[in-house]
């Protein structure tokens, strides 16, 4: 006996939700089409959802696109932090440039820190934060000087107590990672990037700066420059960088950035470009001076004026943008996720894991 067939039940349409009038219209380029799902509406399709790749409905505006603006929200309330460490000897313009990059007085001797400049017996760790704030966005910037470095008749191991420190923040971190009751924003003082002075000899490197970049290459992102470049000539310079990076190669020093951190080959292609530039030969200086009708931050000379940001006379610009517009985000994302991580992962199994700490137990030091 023949069971009746029943009929299934006719829903209505659901109401399709307006797109709200602050979020911009679809690209003309957008896929679009019925997607053979849900009673054939024509809807958008969403590439990579649904079975056998054939994609997901969409029967109006969900507002997915709006998570941009919704991170971009709660990352500038919290602010941003980016620590940055200056090595060289004493005299190559380590705190000009620094300022001149923030354009602000950001270096230790523009904070007001009292003395003579002396140089220290041995290598000191000076730290001093400021907060920047452009266009709505605060950032905590901390410049991390290295007086003594290389200033020594006897420089051996002079990279330890820089080294060191840099250790010392990630144990700080991790252990503020294993923290029962840690905090919800865990203060970052690892340093992101090093910004290592070359002195514009015009020769070759020294065996200080071989040293000290291939004991460091390993735990931090290491940016070379050619301090004081206006001391050359066009064709020194650039036979002075092709040496350096020539001899780089040759000790097996990894700089910053690395080729075996290039996500994809727009990241590659964009980053053999820089690679190709370094080291950046540059030329700081937080003094204007009127050239064509025009204040630009420059050096004078019995030739005329330097200029800090004219690509024609050094390579600040390249440097600024690269450290600063472009790459400011990947430095912090190669820290916490390979120097970080490669120093965490050896603590970890060098001591069978950390016991977590007690709030009571936990000890905080400001720089």
């Amino acid at each position: 006996m023949s069971e009746s067939i029943v009929p299934p039940e006719v829903r209505p349409k659901p109401a399709v939700p307006a797109k709200p009038p602050h979020v911009a219209a679809p690209s003309p380029t957008a896929p679009h089409g019925p997607s053979g799902l849900g009673g054939g509406f024509g809807v958008d399709r969403v590439p990579g959802l649904g079975h056998s790749g054939s994609g997901s409905t969409l029967l109006g505006y969900i507002g997915i696109d709006t998570i941009i603006e919704q991170m971009r929200k709660k990352t500038m309330k919290a602010g941003f932090d980016f620590n940055i460490m200056i090595v060289g000897h004493s005299g190559l313009g380590k705190s000009t440039l620094v300022n001149t990059l923030f354009k602000s007085q950001v270096s230790r001797w523009s904070s007001g820190w009292g003395g003579e400049h002396k140089i220290p017996k041995t290598v000191e760790i000076k730290a001093v934060s400021h907060v920047i704030e452009e266009g709505g966005v605060k950032m905590k910037l901390t410049v991390i000087d290295t007086p003594g470095f290389g200033d020594q008749i006897n420089n051996e191991n002079c990279w330890d107590p820089i080294s060191k420190y840099i250790n010392e923040q990630y144990e700080k971190f991790l252990k503020e990672e294993v923290n029962i009751a840690r905090k919800k924003r865990i203060p970052d003082t690892r340093v992101h990037c090093c910004l290592y002075f070359i002195s514009p000899t015009g020769h070759s490197l020294r065996q200080l700066d071989i040293e000290f970049m291939k004991h460091l290459s390993r735990v931090v992102n290491i940016i070379p420059v050619i301090a004081k470049s206006d001391t050359m000539t066009p064709d020194e310079k650039n036979e002075f960088k092709h040496r350096v990076r020539k001899e780089l190669e040759t000790h097996g020093i990894e700089y910053y950035p690395q080729n075996e951190f290039d996500d994809d080959m727009e990241d590659k292609n964009e980053n053999d470009k820089i690679r190709e530039a370094m080291p950046f030969a540059v030329v700081g200086s937080d003094k204007e001076f009127q050239v064509n009708g025009k204040r630009v931050l420059g050096r004078k000379t019995a030739w005329g004026v330097v200029e800090v940001e004219n690509p024609n006379h050094c390579e600040f610009a390249l440097l600024r943008d690269f450290l600063i517009r472009s790459h400011l985000q990947d430095l912090k994302e190669v820290t916490h996720n390979i120097h970080y991580e490669t120093y965490r992962a050896r603590r970890l199994n060098d001591n069978g894991g950390l016991h977590p700490i007690s709030a009571n137990n936990t000890q905080e030091s400001n720089l």
